[in-house]
């Protein structure tokens, strides 16, 4: 995956970047906040370390800078922040968590504990992209199944006046009614088109969809007006 390494200093941004690489990811990196920040909002990496002090922006302001892009476009938390840092006082701490901080490394930096978090970001991105796939399938079947619930009720309810529609129609068209009995026919075609139409509207005016059940243990959508607008 591609990761975002940020450091003023050039020797610790080699030895984060070498790692990441050896681990397979795709490395970019800057020299200070405001590079990060650039770099973060053009590419959206998914694993995003930082250091706390940085001249320019932070990373705890860059840090809050994400989250705050994230909120913007009401997003999921996309990247999974690790901050760098030397400070390890419980309200410092809690700093990095204020400002959305997935996890924290804390210096003097070792090549095996960063590899620890790197393995734990792994994870935890691997589980939040499961999570996302599963909700989206979830999705996708809840709308399937209101198209066929929309169907169903929609062929139950238009069906019979529809049937009675073409049949009064057909009547007219092959001449088999007498003028009074056009009436009659012209009568029940405007009834069963206005029993349509109000179908149409109940289907168009719906605010909070509900099922009901119809044969077989099958749902179909209500589109009976009751408490449905």
């Amino acid at each position: 995956m591609k990761a975002l390494v940020a450091d003023d200093d050039e020797a610790m941004r080699s030895l984060v970047e070498a790692i990441l690489t050896d681990a397979g990811h795709d490395v970019i990196t800057a020299e200070d906040g405001a590079r990060a920040w650039e770099l973060f909002e053009r590419e959206h990496p998914p694993l995003v370390l930082l250091d706390w002090q940085m001249p320019g922006l932070s990373g705890v302001e860059v840090c809050e800078r994400i989250r705050a892009s994230e909120a913007a476009r009401d997003a999921y938390r996309d990247a999974y922040v690790v901050m760098v840092t030397s400070r390890g006082a419980t309200a410092d701490l809690l700093r990095l968590l204020d400002a959305g901080a997935d996890d924290y490394v804390s210096k003097p930096l070792t090549p095996e504990a960063l590899r620890t978090r790197v393995v734990i970001a792994e994870r935890a991105i691997a589980v939040d992209q499961a999570r996302r796939a599963a909700e989206a399938a979830l999705a996708r079947a809840q709308w399937y199944a209101g198209i066929g619930e929309t169907v169903v009720a929609v062929q139950h309810e238009i069906n019979n006046p529809l049937a009675a529609l073409l049949g009064n129609v057909a009547l007219i068209t092959a001449g088999l009614a007498t003028p009074d009995e056009e009436k009659q026919c012209i009568g029940v075609i405007t009834e069963q088109a206005m029993r349509i139409a109000t179908v149409v509207r109940r289907l168009g005016s719906l605010r909070e969809p509900r099922s009901v059940e119809y044969v077989h243990g099958s749902k179909m959508l209500d589109l009976s007006g009751k408490d449905s607008g």
